[in-house]
């Protein structure tokens, strides 16, 4: 593509409009090209007549205006907007029936002088270049036909021979010969250039996507060449090179900070070994204080660019995050792997709880045979409790998540869950309950693992609180204008730092008959339903809190009302 077509088109102008500015420079052009043939006649005795001189003067002034000052004389401002693809009436007033108008006058004026009829060819040129084809037609015509009135009239004066009239026709054809081709050009010109123009949009479109699409990714993203510089780098490239501090996107160069060093001697050593492996090798950058990160780098090296030089794409990527991400994957496998054996042991149990009971029931009046399967119907119990817990989280299980009312669910397994601990039912009880909600707010869970979740912290609230009254709190209340806050609070000791970061983990516990499921089991049911649960202390009333956020369904409540056990 030209230079000038590429900031022709970045510049928003279409090929009609271009093709017109050229076209008034050749009016211009033509109109001086004029006054001096009508100068060089006269000094050379053939003196043309006073009124074609002073056409020629001001044909000469309004095409050299024309071309200096568009805006005047072209109609609207200049450069045109891009979805001008047409010319507007003044437009071609000025330039195509000014010009068949005054080169027909100096032909009937001067029909013995000058030899005007090639100049009816500029006219034509430009109606066949930039109208469509009738009406292009019809100035070819018309230019045609005066040229022949012209002559005829020439003829009948005795001013010329009648070759004149055979003359007149020839450069008539010429004349729709040049509309015709000129059309026809024109035409394909600006087909290509609507075809440019949509190739042009969707590679913008591309460049877009592409750009979206790097800026979102987790995953960092640099384009380097071999000297070092960065032409760009993604949020998560600069992230991860920047340390607590701002990163511009590009251009920078790797040996700007010492930081930066071991990823610039990869990439030099990968230029200059023209391979990487596909795995991709460790870069360990050093941001001083003891501060190190471990970064996995994949690099992939592109064609040749436009200024002779090979560009590297380097993939980046924090080592911890890849090993989270293992473990993730690992976790999943094992969680596929132990809900098969979950499966396999739950028929086992049923038979062993079954053959014990028979049993239990021959040994009765034997104390010591009594106490061994006792043993066995708590182990068993015990046993089929992990089953489910696992069968529960198992990868695979779809959920189901049904709208329900929140605040009466919570007061229905509150309730429920003191008959069984066989709380007392007065001030003395260690459960209170309290409800800033409306009771018709609703959530999306399904009310068997929202039991679920709320069962599990209440039996972990009161198994670390201390022996009082009101030592399990439960709190539902609005949280913003999205959630809704479900939170069971416990007056308890502080959890250790390190008991707390394994907190959510499977199979984490701290008591020795614990299956260390139960929080976990939580988060997964939770995470099933857009929920989400975290630990907080809260130092001020010296309470462990499990904070649940569930999305609400309905608008809040104009005014909430308290309830309280």
């Amino acid at each position: 593509m030209p230079l000038s077509d590429t900031s022709a088109r970045a510049s928003g102008i279409s090929t009609t409009q271009r093709l017109y500015r050229a076209f008034m420079g050749a009016r211009a052009t033509l109109s001086l090209a004029l006054l001096a043939t009508q100068s060089l006649a006269s000094l050379m005795g053939a003196r043309p007549s006073a009124w074609a001189a002073w056409l020629s003067l001001l044909y000469g002034v309004q095409a050299v205006l024309a071309w200096i000052l568009p805006r005047w004389f072209g109609g609207g401002t200049w450069p045109p907007t891009p979805d001008r693809q047409s010319l507007s009436w003044r437009q071609i007033t000025l330039s195509i029936g000014v010009d068949l108008a005054l080169f027909s006058l100096l032909q009937w004026w001067d029909p013995a002088g000058l030899s005007y009829g090639a100049l009816l060819f500029m006219p034509v040129l430009m109606a066949g270049a930039l109208l469509p084809r009738l009406p292009a037609l019809a100035c070819a015509a018309l230019s045609s036909l005066q040229l022949l009135a012209v002559a005829v009239w020439a003829v009948m004066m005795g001013l010329e021979g009648g070759l004149r009239i055979s003359q007149a026709g020839l450069l008539g054809v010429g004349l729709f010969v040049v509309t015709l081709l000129a059309n026809e050009l024109a035409s394909r010109l600006a087909r290509e250039e609507r075809a440019a123009r949509g190739s042009l949009e969707y590679a913008r479109q591309q460049a877009d996507l592409n750009r979206l699409v790097i800026e979102e990714m987790d995953e960092g993203v640099l384009v380097a060449d071999r000297r070092g510089l960065v032409r760009t780098a993604n949020p998560a490239a600069r992230a991860l090179l920047a340390e607590g501090a701002t990163l511009r996107p590009g251009p920078f160069r790797l040996d700007a900070t010492p930081t930066w060093a071991p990823l610039l001697r990869a990439l030099t050593q990968a230029y200059s070994e023209r391979s990487w492996p596909d795995t991709g090798r460790d870069v360990l950058l050093d941001f001083g204080g003891g501060l190190q990160r471990s970064l996995h780098v994949r690099m992939r090296f592109t064609m040749r660019s436009l200024d002779g030089d090979d560009l590297c794409v380097l993939f980046v990527e924090d080592n911890r995050h890849l090993e989270a991400r293992n473990r993730q994957e690992k976790l999943a496998a094992m969680g596929r792997v132990s809900a098969g054996i979950a499966h396999e042991i739950r028929n086992p149990l049923t038979a062993i709880a079954q053959a014990n009971a028979l049993l239990e029931e021959d040994c009765a009046g034997q104390p010591r045979l009594e106490q061994l399967t006792r043993m066995v119907a708590g182990n068993v119990e015990r046993l089929k409790r992990i089953v489910d817990d696992v069968m529960e989280v198992a990868p695979g299980v779809a959920s189901i998540p049904q709208t329900v009312q929140l605040p009466p669910l919570v007061r229905e397994y509150c309730t429920d869950w003191a008959a069984t601990q066989r709380l007392p039912q007065d001030d003395t009880s260690p459960l209170r309950l309290a409800i800033s909600l409306d009771e018709t707010a609703t959530v999306s869970f399904d009310p068997h693992h929202l039991r679920r979740v709320l069962i599990n912290l209440l039996d972990n609230g009161l198994r670390h609180a201390r022996p009082m009254p009101a030592a399990v709190r439960v709190e539902v209340m609005q949280e913003g204008t999205e959630w809704v806050r479900l939170s069971v609070l416990s007056d308890a000791d502080p959890i250790p730092a390190e008991v707390e970061r394994h907190l959510f983990e499977p199979f984490f516990s701290t008591r020795s008959r614990g299956t260390g499921l139960g929080l976990y089991i939580c988060r997964e049911l939770c995470e099933r339903y857009g929920a989400k649960i975290d630990f907080h202390r809260q130092e001020s009333q010296h309470v462990n809190e499990f904070r649940v956020l569930l999305p609400r369904l309905a608008s809040p409540a104009g005014q909430d009302t308290t309830h309280e056990r």
